[in-house]
């Protein structure tokens, strides 16, 4: 088989790794960045392996749901997960607007201090997908990018109010 289709985001943001940390680790925090553009809800965050962030995003009248579950916890280095789509009682379904999307994405967080500075490194990668989810993710790449850019956008806006 060939090499999964990996989404790579990679960014660098004037804050030291543990301002960065923060914002991807405390609820109230997280809530203002993830998801631009919608209402996020954070119901749970238990950021430890096996710990679960369970997360609502809101836009009119409509609901998200996504269930994420923690693999790896090195503060403030290196989240792992794996990121689902959920219904409201956080069960792992099939993407009700992309029925091919992977059920299941790895999805890899790396904190790297540079001189008080933090370079971000984020990877989602579909896992145990089927032919047809690779398929899927590998052609919605492109349009990943802009959800996440708007997001980090908002993120470094935080970082500066943090610092302020």
């Amino acid at each position: 088989m060939s090499e999964l289709p990996t989404y790579v985001l990679e960014r660098e943001f004037d804050a030291p790794r543990q301002t960065v940390w923060r914002t991807w680790t405390e609820p109230e925090l997280l809530s203002r960045w993830y998801g631009p553009n919608v209402e996020t809800i954070v119901h749970q965050l238990d950021v430890r392996p096996g710990g679960l962030w369970l997360n609502e995003m809101q836009w009119g009248g409509n609901s998200n749901y996504e269930r994420v579950e923690y693999t790896e916890v090195i503060p403030p280095e290196r989240l792992v997960w794996l990121h689902s789509v959920a219904d409201a009682e956080w069960n792992v379904i099939a993407n009700p607007m992309m029925p091919d999307w992977p059920r299941v994405l790895l999805t890899i967080v790396t904190f790297e201090d540079v001189g008080g500075r933090t370079k971000m490194r984020l990877t989602w990668t579909p896992h145990e997908a089927s032919d047809a989810e690779i398929a899927c993710f590998a052609a919605a790449m492109e349009g990943i990018g802009k959800g996440w850019g708007a997001g980090m956008d908002l993120l470094a806006g935080i970082l500066e109010e943090l610092q302020g």
